[in-house]
């Protein structure tokens, strides 16, 4: 008996100890002085580029709690495309750990380069049905093996993904501050990501039913590429109003003279556009979403200081394509993400829409992105704890000096 009692005291202890050890969600941004939200956009297997800096700034907040993830750092993960299947990996729940996200970036970026070639894998030649460019069997089960039968509402933070619906041909934000009084947006993550992954002649629309309602979704680029304002629009419409920190981050674009060129090659394109000319003029016309951009204005604007943008302005014109997964193109899109690390943070003028460099690089300003994150958390903690007494929470705060208090 003394042996099972011994072996019993073992794994409570261990597990007890992994308790301990298992870092707390982040608490509600009513506890702090920052609404968080980290941005990314589409753009196929380009996402790789997005996915390499997150790899830094993961690091860079791992240095200072090795127990935590981005999403025990951000209100919001906001994607579209391949930047919502992007969010949906860091925030959905481990199954092994329930208090730690699926994927990690670096695991991100390996996700792409195992699967990028099947994702984008070209049909059969004796496949009759040439559109859209591939079949998306690939993409569907693998987003399935590993979304399992995880919903919006088990997130470890908010998500925001943009899609469209083409039947309806009106965008869907889903979205988990939606979900108190739309219930029927709680879909599996599988299905959203999937939705906002169809990029009309690339990959076929997504059909599904969800409480009732029936979704047909295209690629969520139709509503948002870039989802940073949608997120915020979000936040302000949600949340009570605090200060927001803004990481937007970009999948690459190559330099404008280099778009006009063969806007309407290929055979698909052009049939795409001829049968769906409702679709792509709702989607560029429509009202739905600058009502939802309107929303963003009154209330205020962000502070310069909290919005960082991290885009490669000048791509390189063979990297472009969004389905280009071959080894090469994928190593030199890694490549791409570290060297933007080493250039100079940009930002956009707006009169000129030209983007002007300022005094650091993008790593110097994750790394003091990283500082505010890490501060807010804390901070968050800390508050939260005195606000129950201190007693029913037991965190480790971290001082900059490397001493250790209790709260």
């Amino acid at each position: 008996m003394a042996q099972y009692f011994f072996l019993f005291v073992l794994v409570f202890a261990s597990q007890l100890m992994a308790g301990f050890n298992a870092p707390l969600p982040l608490p509600s941004p009513s506890y702090g002085n920052h609404t968080t939200i980290l941005s990314i956009d589409g753009g196929g297997i380009r996402g790789i580029i997005p996915a390499t800096v997150l790899e830094y700034l993961d690091k860079a907040l791992k240095a200072k709690d090795p127990t935590t993830s981005l999403a025990h750092y951000f209100d919001v993960i906001s994607g579209t495309s391949t930047g919502g299947l992007m969010t949906a990996m860091l925030a959905a729940p481990n199954s092994s750990n329930a208090n730690s996200p699926l994927f990690t970036p670096s695991e991100v970026v390996q996700f792409y380069k195992n699967y990028g070639p099947k994702i984008f894998e070209p049909r059969a030649w004796y496949d009759l049905d040439k559109c859209p460019k591939f079949n998306g069997e690939f993409l569907h089960d693998i987003t399935r093996q590993i979304l399992k039968e995880t919903r919006l509402n088990k997130t470890l933070t908010n998500v925001v993904i943009p899609t469209f619906d083409e039947r309806k041909t009106k965008p869907v934000i889903f979205s988990n501050y939606k979900l108190k009084t739309e219930t029927y947006l709680n879909a599996k993550l599988s299905d959203i990501c999937i939705g906002t992954s169809a990029a009309p002649t690339y990959l076929p629309p997504h059909q599904f039913q969800n409480d009732g309602v029936q979704f047909d979704l295209v690629d969520g680029a139709m509503s948002a590429n870039n989802p940073a304002l949608v997120a915020v629009s979000e936040v302000i419409q949600h949340n009570e109003h605090k200060e927001i920190l803004l990481l937007s981050l970009g999948t690459g674009t190559i330099k404008a003279e280099e778009k006009l060129s063969g806007i309407f090659d290929g055979l698909c394109q052009l049939e795409w556009l001829v049968s769906s000319t409702n679709v792509f003029s709702e989607a560029l016309y429509s009202t739905n979403m600058i009502h939802y951009y309107l929303a963003t204005v009154f209330p205020g604007v962000l502070p310069a200081d909290n919005y960082l943008r991290i885009e490669e302005y000048n791509l390189d014109p063979s990297m472009e394509e969004m389905d280009n997964a071959d080894k090469k193109n994928m190593d030199n899109l890694v490549k791409v993400g570290k060297n933007l690390l080493l250039q100079k943070a940009l930002r956009m003028n707006v009169n000129t829409f030209v983007p002007v460099e300022l005094d650091q690089t993008n790593a110097e300003a994750l790394d003091r992105l990283s500082e505010k994150l890490y501060a807010e958390r804390q901070l968050r903690l800390k508050r939260k704890s005195m606000e129950k007494g201190g007693s029913r929470i037991i965190e480790s705060v971290k001082v900059p000096s490397g001493r250790m208090h209790a709260t």
